[in-house]
């Protein structure tokens, strides 16, 4: 993957501690047995190649886009072919529904309908829908998929007693209760606010070949300065709900206080964006959207750390 798409490191493992914080954080802080480790590993491997899947997918669709403002992408430049993305995108696609079958149907479904969701909506909705903004308004459901699957791994392949069961005939139990559903909607607000305050520079930074494509993205819907003030509130949302996880979570200082040094330091760079004349704002949004795109990924480490050290303390207290 390193050879059609020049990721960091940081990011590759980032997404690791990503996608197993989640059912660590709804699990609680208690002992670990073998089922419970069996469902981290396996929405690890789930969403790994879900994620891979649905990068691939995004290429061959945006290849056109992409040979406008990133010719550098595995596609444009020539370094692989549709033809052999698309075999590589099935293989991925597959793993991810194995490895969701393995946790319980409820995740296989949830899987599955993300899965439709995102195919139309990068090969036909985001080009034809007049709404405006449709395209950033939509795609962050790809990532709230993340939280979803999290809680939706616990509540259905590890089930307790819970004030709210569902019990199917050939889907399984599905049990939890009012606290857990709440927080499974803050997390996915969060992860919706979070990712789409960076979506929305690298849209003013795409504006060009998005324009010409007929993408309605927040800079080709209502111009890149109200797209940057968008983000900058998106931004400042995030951090207000990531603080509300804060007391509604097992989570600790260890995740808020690097937490508001990382939301500030973020929304400094916003600002420096949304203050910026317009010949550099093509030049500042890339900038800022890496820096959200660290901001949305590194908050999940932190949940994972925290969730880590309260375990450590547990274990061998």
């Amino acid at each position: 993957m390193a050879h059609w798409r020049s990721l960091p490191a940081y990011e590759l493992i980032s997404y690791i501690f990503m996608f197993a914080c989640i059912p660590m954080l709804v699990f609680g802080i208690k002992i670990y047995d073998y089922l419970i480790i069996r469902i981290i590993i396996f929405s690890i491997l789930a969403l790994y190649s879900g994620f891979f899947a649905a990068l691939i997918w995004n290429d061959i669709t945006d290849a056109d886009i992409d040979r406008i403002a990133h010719p550098d992408r595995p596609i444009p430049s020539g370094r692989i072919t549709s033809k052999k993305f698309f075999l590589v995108a099935l293989f991925f696609s597959a793993t991810t529904f194995i490895f969701s079958y393995l946790i319980s149907v409820w995740c296989l479904i949830l899987v599955g309908a993300s899965a439709l969701f995102v195919a139309f909506h990068n090969k036909f909705l985001k080009k034809k829908v007049k709404m405006p903004a449709y395209s950033e308004l939509f795609t962050p459901i790809q990532w709230v998929i993340v939280p979803v699957f999290g809680y939706f791994a616990i509540w259905t392949g590890y089930p307790s007693p819970g004030i709210i069961s569902f019990n199917f005939l050939f889907f399984g139990q599905m049990s939890f209760d009012g606290t857990a559903l709440l927080n499974m909607i803050l997390f996915v607000l969060f992860v919706y606010f979070a990712d789409n305050a960076h979506d929305l520079p690298e849209g003013i930074h795409d504006a060009e070949g998005d324009r010409k494509k007929g993408v309605r993205t927040y800079a080709t819907s209502f111009g890149e300065r109200k797209a940057a003030k968008i983000s900058f509130m998106m931004f400042f949302i995030s951090g207000i709900i990531g603080i509300i996880l804060f007391f509604q979570t097992i989570l600790s200082y260890v995740f808020l206080i690097p937490f508001l040094i990382i939301w500030v330091y973020t929304l400094y760079y916003s600002y420096k964006l949304l203050k910026a004349e317009d010949k550099n704002m093509v030049e500042i949004s890339s900038i800022v959207g890496r820096k959200g795109f660290n901001y949305f990924l590194f908050i999940f480490d932190l949940i994972f750390l925290d969730i880590f050290i309260q375990l450590m303390f547990y274990f061998y207290s």
